[in-house]
């Protein structure tokens, strides 16, 4: 699989992940769901950079995120 796109696919459920948190943790629940989630996203973005020769740099990411986005956009 493409590491670019499991890159984005793992920021993304990461961030996706943030919201769930902050609802579980104010109403006094475990935050379950939040927790696969951030495990997903991890594995994603771990995968993403072993497949990735010389990984990636902050710097980069907007970068491969517009070209994932436009990629599958056309």
């Amino acid at each position: 699989m493409d590491p670019d796109l499991l890159l984005i696919v793992g920021i993304m459920i990461g961030v996706l992940a943030v919201p769930s948190m902050l609802s579980a943790l104010s109403e006094s629940r475990a935050p379950r769901v939040a927790a696969i989630m951030v495990l997903i996203a991890g594995v994603l973005v771990v995968m993403a950079l072993q497949n990735k020769p010389g990984g990636y740099t902050i710097a980069q990411i907007p970068d491969v995120f517009f070209k994932v986005v436009g990629r599958y956009v056309n």
